[in-house]
């Protein structure tokens, strides 16, 4: 309040002060405005009643001594503005801290642990907040019916500064217009900071100031990608989009180029010696990161040893160097379609770690002695040297399986009859037989997609799955385990990959889905969940609603995660289960490695903070790996459709929204959208229960799982995007574009005013639908 005011002293104004402060305190989950504050501290208050009297103050007086006295309690961040002109008190726990989610609608969730559904924030109350940012929430009052919600008050950590888009420059400025979907707002950049970029090229710019006033960050180009369209700018581009990085700091390469392939002699003597034991590989005919080997020897007892070694990284990344600090950043490879961004420099990766034929290796090994029911009788974990004495792909090794072959015929007919035999125990003891369906490109040499294929898993490949699933779940169990069993001794820290059971609404509601197509998914208990589950995945096989169910099953799934809390594999059906087989590519298999050792040596148990840290890094970075290989796949598959307009293919509906239906081809998986406005028959809703549209006059159902025929009508290579038309009786079934908003089409969420030649201020949008926002588009 204003002194010259003159209506109360500092004293007098303090007290009013904290007679409103102590109404809100009295009521925390009620909301005042100014009139009703000054209404309910005139009646709670006596000596704000006596100082009412004795002023001989108007109502319109009082009500501006309240209000500045409210104005002071807000800038105190004592009281917090819920609604226009409406205010509560302000608690430390009303405030919430964690990772934010944005949706391409501009509205976002906040995911908290201690919080069982995520927070709602809308579009108008994220402020400059970012998709993955870390920020802090204030708690909206909970109203009945409605889920929590909340508004971002500081930006905790940015999850990340760089942004790959289009360049768009004008007169006066210039603006980079990401292609993430879910950041909504451009890149302001100053004519200066271009840094050579041109209009329409593909650029990385880096935010540099984002004021809480202005509706766009500014930023800086900092990387010129190259042109749209070309296939190594896009690559880039998606791997940009999503965090990772497109080469390894100079320290590294300083300090991986010290690292020697020889191995040296006293190193050998410290290890136990396979290299006279018949070892092989079996891995895909493009990689060049071998990181096991299966060895294989029939013992005098009748029993069979069989070792998987895996290479032995940590023996040259070691513990506080720029290379093992590059690889807790990346925590994974990346495998887009026509590329691998590794986790570790090619040396290490391809060359000194690569487990490649007629090579010394060192490895980081489990070895089991077996009987022919797969019963380990022994087991020893340990460091050793191999020498390969063949490299199979999967399709040679399936030909020695199908008797086309006979290199290495024994051993390869042995251990896969063991593999076999522990696929049908696992399944017996509850594990769930998710195979998903698997997308492949056929590319000429500029990176061209000529075909798609889909990738057959077959016996090879369940060969090394089961051997590789045998060691991580033994290692998990002689760490966790022994741990358990040791009476007194503190329980061990390990890495654990765990996977939750299931949420019952979820298998509820697909075994509803799946039930319309005549199959039955019991789910009262988990035995009856992993039978009909294998049961339903066995018979999808081959039909037309396979991709569908199966996707629909995984979903319906917890996601696997990394993690010192072990609660078991439920999808595995294994109480301890750890990741120890892929430290190439994988930095939580490096971490176990490291602390395998560790415990092998009689080692305490290590602090598990900081592996726990490391843990949840991993896990969020292996699904930005995902999230980037799928751009990968889908701007492949854009452009492998994008010459393919006027013919028809047959498709499966593979989804149903408010806005149209998702159709997946069925030769080459590729999925797209027909648009309501495309469906000119009839007037469509959507029914989210059922999955499906129904016409409001002639009841016709377009339904999850519904076969039928479209032709690709649009293809977006920048938003990776493919709009199909529906083709029925000889026609193309195509609507107007005014239908849009009518018929629920979705909203682009970017404003369509971009930075123009003429030199035009780039200026908020003021349609209805952006009205209330702050400081998004």
């Amino acid at each position: 309040m204003s002194k010259s005011d003159h209506i109360a002293s500092d004293a007098e104004y303090k007290k009013i002060k904290e007679a409103i402060l102590e109404l809100f305190t009295k009521h925390p989950n009620k909301t005042y405005n100014h009139k009703q504050v000054a209404r309910h501290v005139k009646q709670s208050s006596a000596f704000v009643q006596s100082f009412y009297d004795d002023k001989q103050l108007s109502p319109s007086k009082f009500k501006s001594v309240v209000i500045a006295a409210m104005n002071d309690l807000f800038t105190a961040d004592e009281l917090v503005e819920t609604d226009i002109g409406k205010y509560r008190k302000i608690f430390a726990e009303h405030f919430v801290t964690g990772k934010i989610d944005i949706a391409s609608s501009g509205a976002a969730y906040l995911m908290n642990d201690d919080y069982e559904d995520d927070i709602y924030i809308s579009p108008r109350n994220v402020n400059t907040a970012l998709n993955g940012d870390t920020v802090t929430i204030l708690l909206h009052a909970k109203k009945s019916g409605k889920r929590l919600s909340g508004e971002v008050t500081e930006i905790v950590e940015r999850s990340k500064t760089e942004f790959v888009g289009l360049i768009q420059v004008s007169n006066k400025f210039a603006f980079l217009v990401p292609d993430s979907q879910k950041m909504d707002v451009d890149i302001m950049i100053p004519l200066d900071d271009l840094n050579d970029a041109k209009h329409g090229q593909k650029a990385i710019a880096k935010i540099t100031d984002w004021n809480v006033e202005t509706h766009n960050p500014i930023g800086e180009v900092v990387q010129v990608l190259g042109e749209p369209g070309d296939n190594e700018t896009e690559m880039h581009a998606i791997l940009v989009e999503y965090g990772f990085p497109l080469d390894f700091p100079k320290k590294v390469y300083e300090e991986t180029s010290k690292i020697a392939h020889k191995i040296p002699a006293a190193e050998i003597k410290k290890r136990k010696d396979f290299r006279g034991v018949c070892t092989f590989t079996i891995d895909p005919e493009d990689a060049k990161d071998f990181d096991d080997a299966i060895s294989f020897e029939k013992l005098s007892n009748g029993n069979y040893s069989i070792g998987v070694h895996i290479a032995d990284v940590t023996h040259y990344v070691r513990e506080d160097t720029h290379l093992n600090d590059e690889a807790v950043r990346r925590a994974t490879s990346v495998y887009l379609v026509d590329r691998v961004i590794p986790m570790l420099p090619e040396k290490i990766s391809n060359e000194v770690c690569s487990l490649r034929p007629k090579e010394d290796k060192l490895c980081f090994s489990a070895v089991f002695e077996m009987n022919e029911n797969t019963e380990v009788v022994n087991e020893w974990f340990g460091r050793t040297v191999i020498h390969s004495t063949q490299r199979f792909t999967y399709e040679q090794a399936q030909d020695v399986i199908e008797k086309k072959s006979d290199v290495l015929e024994e051993e390869i007919h042995t251990i896969n009859t063991l593999a076999q035999k522990l696929r049908k125990q696992r399944f017996k003891s509850g594990a769930i037989n998710f195979e998903s369906i698997e997308v492949k490109f056929r590319l000429d040499e500029t990176g061209y997609p000529k075909g798609v294929y889909i990738k057959e898993h077959k016996e090879s490949n369940e060969l090394i799955e089961e051997f590789m699933l045998l060691a991580n779940r033994k290692v998990a169990e002689f760490v966790g385990q022994k741990s358990a069993n040791d009476k007194g001794q503190k329980k061990k820290a390990f890495v654990y990959r765990v996977h939750d059971v299931p949420k019952t609404d979820k298998l509820e509601s697909f075994a509803a889905f799946a039930n319309k197509f005549g199959y039955r998914v019991h789910t009262s208990n988990d035995s009856q969940i992993s039978k009909s589950m294998n049961g339903l995945m066995k018979d999808v096989k081959g039909k037309k609603e396979q991709n569908v169910l199966e996707k629909l099953a995984i979903r319906t799934m917890s996601k696997a995660v990394y993690s010192t809390e072990n609660i078991g594999h439920y999808g595995l059906a294994f109480d301890f289960y750890t990741h120890f087989t892929s430290p190439i590519r994988r930095y939580p298999d490096m971490m176990v490695h490291r602390l395998l050792q560790h415990y092998l040596d009689g080692g305490k148990s290590v602090d598990a903070n900081e592996y726990e840290e490391h843990s949840r890094h991993a896990t969020d970075l292996e699904i930005m790996a995902t999230d980037a290989e799928r751009a990968s796949i889908k701007y492949m598959q854009v452009l492998y459709l994008e010459d393919k307009k006027d013919k028809v293919f047959d498709g499966i509906i593979s989804g149903v929204k408010d806005y149209g239906i998702f159709v997946e081809l069925t030769d080459s998986k590729c999925e797209g959208l027909i648009r309501m406005k495309n469906l000119t028959d009839d007037f469509y809703e959507f029914d989210e229960d059922n999955h499906c549209l129904i016409g409001r006059r002639t009841q016709r159902k377009f339904q999850l799982g519904d076969t039928l025929q479209v032709v690709v009508e649009e293809t977006d290579l920048q938003k990776r995007q493919i709009d199909f038309a529906l083709f029925e009786n000889g026609e193309v079934l195509k609507g107007n574009s005014n239908r849009d908003t009518k018929r629920g089409k979705k909203p682009n969420k970017k404003s369509k005013a971009r930075a123009k030649a003429s030199g035009d201020f780039r200026k908020k949008s003021t349609s209805k639908k952006n009205k209330g926002k702050k400081k998004r588009r």
